[in-house]
């Protein structure tokens, strides 16, 4: 294990200059939408009417398309003893009379971009693809409970983040950051950069998945000049499926609304506590950042033009926290979140002053563990590295598995003055540049077989200046 861990590190720091060019631009049918590749990311343009920019994108990115259908045909049986289909029926059953016209048409076209490049969908597998995380983490798990009488522990959690304003940052702007944590067979597809023109509302440029109408993975930036990010509420276990997904809020909220008040109102309207998070939101127009924790029945509204916000997994919220969350590990540094709450306030008071893009940079790949106080890359860290941890010290049994590959998948950070103009840093497959090998990885630690051939490698990448054009 030390050696694996060691040639990562040597590996990352060999690499961490290595930067390639963008691909030749591909383009839709219509010649309106276009794709290109450029250190591990899939650049995708799309504009128009809700089913052409629909179609622009299904069939621009069908190859991955295709692959992901492969894995939730494999992985959703596996995970769960039920069929992909049956996942898509109940989607189907629960959301299709909260999307309105214009974003079923969207997956509409998604469904038919795709079909014409000859990878086979149809709207509602796009629908349900959407809201996987809700469906597989909050829905599924609650209808266990409530049908099979087996007990679960609560949602699991997928991220770190920041964003600050004023006497914390150089020069006064907004700095944001945020890293994805994920199992591996899952976060190895957020590696889209997704530019979306629509008819009506505003532009929205962001990190998201193929075939995905939302970020998911959120961090974007909007042409009202809102630029937000996210960290899941972990431990969440309360969920309502007479409301609508979150895909569909918060891709609504992105797409129509221009200030923080009524992103809030758009997020709550018809929540069903699906994806629950903690929001980090910025207006530049007015210099205003926001907190807004949202549960199911409760939520919560923090805003300040100087300070700073930290996201980690646990909810501030005593009400969230006691009465819709199991054991969210606020406190306790043993786990990720408990650690993370206490490093990230390190970190910010560290730089307090000087935090700008770089420092964002630098934050994210943060591998100190506050529990062993010393370098340590684990599930504990800000760039989370659960397949090298070994979890001799859980609080919690199975949240997750020792081992279990699972961890930061990529790297993003802008500042007001960027997000204005369309523009962010990002960086695949690790925040740190430290590389994942599948074959070595599933050699090392056979009780992952399963996987083998829905693992991809992710080779070190440096970070990557993308720009809406």
């Amino acid at each position: 294990m030390k050696r694996l861990i060691i040639f990562s590190v040597l590996f990352a720091f060999l690499s961490v200059c290595i930067f390639s060019q963008p691909t030749e631009k591909v383009y839709s049918p219509d010649g309106k939408g276009y794709r290109y590749e450029q250190n591990g990311w899939i650049y995708i343009h799309i504009e128009g009417k809700p089913f052409e920019r629909g179609f622009q994108h299904g069939y621009l990115i069908a190859d991955q398309l295709e692959d992901i259908k492969r894995s939730l045909e494999y992985l959703t049986y596996w995970d769960s003893g039920m069929t992909w289909d049956f996942f898509v029926e109940k989607a189907a059953e629960m959301w299709s009379g909260h999307i309105d016209e214009e974003l079923r048409q969207e997956m509409q076209g998604i469904a038919a971009g795709a079909s014409y490049a000859g990878v086979s969908y149809t709207w509602e597998e796009i629908m349900a693809w959407n809201g996987y995380e809700e469906l597989m983490d909050y829905w599924w798990p609650t209808e266990l409970e409530e049908t099979y009488g087996k007990i679960h522990p609560g949602a699991d959690d997928h991220c770190s983040a920041f964003m600050a304003v004023g006497s914390p940052t150089d020069g006064g702007k907004i700095v944001m950051a945020h890293n994805s944590f994920n199992n591996f067979e899952w976060g190895q597809f957020a590696n889209v950069i997704l530019d979306i023109v629509p008819e009506t509302g505003y532009r929205m440029f962001m990190q998201s998945q193929a075939g995905y109408i939302h970020s998911m993975s959120d961090f974007f930036v909007t042409g009202a000049k809102l630029m937000g990010t996210e960290t899941t509420i972990g431990g969440f276990k309360v969920y309502d499926a007479s409301g609508a997904p979150e895909f569909y809020r918060i891709r609504k909220a992105m797409q129509y609304t221009d200030t923080l008040d009524d992103f809030v109102g758009v997020m709550l309207e018809e929540n069903n506590g699906g994806y629950a998070n903690t929001w980090l939101v910025g207006d530049i127009k007015t210099g205003e950042i926001m907190r807004f924790e949202l549960g199911l029945k409760f939520y919560k509204v923090d805003k300040t033009k100087d300070g700073y916000f930290t996201g980690f997994n646990a909810p501030l919220d005593p009400r969230i926290r006691n009465l819709e969350c199991t054991n969210s590990g606020f406190a306790d540094i043993r786990r990720h979140q408990g650690a993370r709450q206490v490093r990230l306030e390190q970190l910010m008071q560290e730089h307090y002053s000087t935090i700008d893009v770089e420092t964002g940079k630098e934050i994210l790949a943060d591998h100190y563990d506050v529990y062993l106080g010393k370098i340590n890359p684990s599930s504990r860290t800000v760039d989370s590295h659960y397949e090298l941890d070994a979890r001799e010290y859980m609080s919690e049994i199975g949240r997750p598995l020792p081992y279990r590959p699972r961890g930061a998948v990529d790297g993003m950070v802008c500042d007001s003055e960027m997000a204005e103009g369309f523009t962010f840093w990002s960086r695949w497959g690790n925040s740190s540049g430290m590389p994942f090998d599948a074959d070595a990885f599933l050699k090392e630690h056979t009780q992952w077989d399963y996987l083998d051939g829905y693992l991809q490698d992710r080779p070190s990448q440096a970070w990557t200046l993308f720009e809406a054009e």
